[in-house]
């Protein structure tokens, strides 16, 4: 499919949420602002800062009417752990598996032969409440991701304009 542009519906994905049930994007989302983030697992250090800013946001991002989801290759267990370990409120989508999301969002997979791990690169989107596109942001390696802050002044400005 390619890299997803401002404007484009996000494409249908489902998979097995952390806790039970199954996450739907973008329907899970409909109606609010949404945040979709592909992180690569949870061994990676700028992954958990990510995602413990995300929930450190929750509060600025619940009076933005903004949902957050978060997707890895990760297991259901590593997964559950990882929520453990930084009270993750928000939806997070496990066991993902990395053609099928690569193939779908255009993320970038890990493709050093030197690590044996298949994993999503880190990537965000940002979606309206119709579930087009914003804002994505595409990192083919360790740094380059979406941030909360950065998040939270686009929805402000996108509810002003």
């Amino acid at each position: 499919m390619g890299r997803l542009s401002n404007g484009q519906p996000f494409p249908k994905l489902q998979l097995p949420a952390a806790g039970g049930g199954t996450l739907s994007l973008p329907d899970d989302l409909a109606g609010h602002f949404g945040v979709v983030v592909i992180y690569r697992g949870s061994w990676c250090p700028y992954c958990n800062a990510q995602l413990a800013a995300f929930q450190r946001a929750s509060q600025t991002l619940d009076e933005l009417d903004t949902r957050v989801v978060a997707v890895s290759a990760d297991d259901e267990q590593t997964t559950q752990r990882l929520i453990d370990k930084h009270h993750l409120e928000f939806t997070i989508g496990h066991s993902a598996d990395v053609d099928k999301v690569a193939d779908t969002t255009g993320a970038y997979v890990n493709e050093d032969p030197s690590d044996p791990r298949r994993y999503l690169q880190s990537t965000g989107f940002v979606l309206d409440p119709d579930g087009a596109v914003t804002t994505a942001v595409y990192s083919s390696g360790a740094i380059g991701r979406l941030v909360a802050d950065d998040v939270i002044g686009l929805i402000r400005y996108l509810r002003v304009n």
